[in-house]
């Protein structure tokens, strides 16, 4: 009991999208698609970098990082939405939201970092090309990496944590289609102004400050260019592929976790949250193929390798 005749709660609904029955299904099929595209698409990049000798540079390999994380993301999200889609099975439990809630932190703080450090990456490719050998060597690339996926540890740990102290005592409506933190802190039968200044400094050190490093790297990027266009080809062919994955992931994010008690709708929340959750992980493969020869020529050449494969 959580005091009084209030009971406290032990399973959260998950409300999903209010949504007319003849419009699951479709709904569910194109998620699915999505779905599959992304493990699909984010495997083939790990696949392709991990053995092409042409694609072990540090770009390369902290974009294996990147599937990896985007993966993960979907994994933690997309299997339960599709589930409440299908079979309309909208109940999560307690330990279940918070393991939810756990690796969707994790995963979100490390590519918030890792993104960063792919920034920094091409900041000194362009800027500082006569160290970048000495600097992004494979030690400091992998440190690098490592601490873009321990950096998620923290954040995890403490939000995760922290919200799921607090008591529920109903209501266990979670209106959302994931246990996502602003809309499971409604629910909560205390005072969370606190936690909520935490959250605030958390975003502003896990989203908005690598989000700062990264727009410093691209403004010391363009000043270089300008002043050298004969690396201007080079910067755009290198840095614009970067450029559309962290607008689409940090955009929205930004606009989510600026205050973690939002007034906007729980719609518009719902739209924010599938950009960076189903759309920004199918697409970032798609973006670095479509606008990367080199990777674009690693695919063509893993697919023959695998076409001689099978003809032998």
């Amino acid at each position: 009991m959580a005091g009084g005749n209030l009971t406290a709660v032990t399973e959260f609904i998950l409300l999903g999208f209010s949504l007319r029955t003849g419009l699951r299904v479709p709904l569910f099929l194109l998620l699915l698609a999505i779905y599959l595209a992304t493990l699909t698409g984010n495997s083939l990049i790990i696949l392709v970098t991990t053995i092409d000798a042409a694609l072990r540079s540090p770009m390369y390999f902290f974009l294996r990082n990147l599937s990896f994380l985007e993966i993960g993301f979907n994994l933690v999200i997309v299997p339960k939405m599709l589930q409440t889609l299908l079979v309309q099975d909208q109940v999560i439990s307690f330990h279940g939201c918070a393991a939810q809630m756990y690796f969707f932190f994790f995963f979100g703080a490390a590519e918030c970092c890792l993104l960063a450090a792919m920034a920094l990456d091409r900041y000194v490719a362009i800027c500082d090309p006569l160290r970048y050998p000495a600097v992004m060597a494979r030690g400091p690339c992998a440190r690098l990496a490592a601490a873009s996926w321990l950096a998620g540890l923290p954040v995890a740990t403490v939000q995760t944590s922290w919200i799921f102290s607090f008591p529920f005592c109903g209501p266990n409506r979670v209106d959302h289609f994931f246990c996502d933190s602003p809309p499971v802190l409604k629910l909560a039968c205390a005072d969370t102004s606190l936690f909520e200044l935490e959250a605030l400094t958390a975003t502003v050190l896990f989203i908005l400050f690598p989000f700062v490093l990264i727009l410093g790297s691209y403004i010391r990027i363009i000043a270089a260019v300008v002043r050298s266009r004969s690396e201007r080809h080079r910067a755009v062919s290198t840095c614009s592929s970067h450029l559309l994955v962290v607008s689409l992931f940090y955009s929205t994010a930004i606009l989510t976790y600026s205050r973690p008690r939002a007034d906007a709708s729980p719609g518009s929340r719902k739209l924010l949250s599938l950009s960076y959750t189903v759309v920004t992980p199918v697409l970032n493969p798609i973006i670095y193929s479509l606008r990367n020869g080199e990777v674009k020529a690693a695919v063509f050449r893993a697919l023959r390798r695998v076409g001689l494969g099978g003809q032998g």
